[in-house]
């Protein structure tokens, strides 16, 4: 097992790389980038371009709209301006560096985890993404253990009961469940619930309450869950039809098997045979992709929730970057993220070895 965790380790270094330099690539080929949208903001309104180039860097912003036209063919829209104040905006975001020097510049830093400042925010990544885990982390780990916790016991009840009513109502329920938009049953159970027409029971956003360091610890808890109830619920329902159908059918499978018929010809009753011998190798895959289940919720599932529940999460920080194209941003989580994801996926492995120690992934070749 050491000699694989070395393997995979090694790995990753590649796989990381090959993520960063693609991404890299393809953000900076893409027009659009925080010089040219300046450039718009000048060309088209005019008014607060000396504010934000300030913002963007550590240098004065000394050059005037009005400066003396010149063409400047490198970036779509820049006719008209000097290309000294054109210069002076590649110095303050870096951009005045060939683009290989860049990366392997910004690689340097990422390997101290040194993420640099946002262009637009006047704050270090790391201290912004440290705001935000808090947000998607509830989200992703309540949602992933709540639907955890209601698939496999349905699931497992639907197997035994394969071809009853109860397996065609739940499945209906289920399909039902799926079909529905999870933004959409937000803005539903917002509607209801948060004060709209009908009821109000629930907050309308936010993570905790305002008085929250106020509280005492059994509130702030309540409080906390009274928080997420609502977006945790929109999140769930939309995530039980993959993992129900793939615990029924594991069990399904399981109960054909010759060991399966051999502890029932030994007389033992079918409780312990579905728990005792066929759970282990049943949930197997199940249990074993939780940590892959829980980075999908977590980085990909929760953005539409964090707007309509006003939660300020990294869902929206990653969008907001996106469109603002806060490089330091983007390609700091992006490195953050996708190395969280590879050590996740390391231990979706591992939890192969701990739920059937007869694995063996010595004997693979990586």
């Amino acid at each position: 097992m050491t000699a694989y965790l070395i393997r995979r380790l090694l790995l990753m270094i590649p796989t990381l790389f090959a993520i960063m330099v693609i991404n890299f690539v393809v953000i900076h080929v893409a027009p659009g980038g925080p010089v040219e949208q300046i450039i718009a903001q000048l060309t088209g309104q005019g008014a607060d371009i000396t504010e934000r180039v300030t913002r963007a860097g550590t240098g004065e912003a000394t050059v005037r709209p009005d400066q003396t036209a010149t063409s400047v063919g490198k970036y779509r829209g820049a006719q008209g301006l000097d290309p000294e104040f054109i210069k002076q905006l590649e110095r303050q975001f870096g951009f005045d560096k060939p683009l290989h020097v860049r990366f392997f510049d910004m690689m340097k830093n990422y390997l101290t985890f040194d993420f640099g400042e946002s262009f637009y925010r006047d704050r270090k990544v790391i201290d912004l993404v440290i705001d935000k885990m808090p947000v998607s982390i509830s989200l992703g780990l309540w949602t992933t253990l709540l639907v955890y916790l209601i698939c496999i016991p349905l699931g497992i009840a639907k197997a035994t009961r394969d071809g009853s009513r109860f397996d065609v109502w739940t499945s209906v329920a289920i399909v039902i469940g799926t079909a529905i938009p999870s933004f959409l049953l937000a803005v539903f159970l917002l509607v209801l619930f948060a004060g709209g027409s009908y009821f109000d029971w629930f907050p309308l956003g936010g993570l905790v309450s305002e008085n929250w360091h106020e509280l005492s610890w059994p509130d702030r808890i309540l409080d906390y869950f009274w928080h997420l109830a609502l977006p945790i619920t929109a999140m769930t329902i939309g995530g039980f039809a993959t993992l129900t159908m793939l615990t029924k059918n594991s069990f399904l499978d399981q109960v054909h098997q010759q060991y399966v018929i051999t502890a029932r010809a030994k007389g033992l009753s079918e409780r312990r045979v579905m728990y005792r011998h066929v759970f282990r190798n049943a949930m197997l895959i199940v249990i074993a992709g939780f940590p892959g289940a829980f980075v999908g919720v977590l980085f990909t599932g929760s953005l539409l929730i964090e707007i309509i529940f006003s939660l300020d999460g990294l869902g929206l920080l990653g969008f907001e970057a996106a469109f603002n194209r806060d490089y330091p941003v983007m390609f700091g989580t992006l490195y953050f993220f996708s190395l969280l994801g590879l050590i996740m996926n390391l231990i979706g492995d591992l939890m192969y070895t701990i739920i059937d120690p007869r694995i063996d992934f010595e004997a693979r070749e990586v």
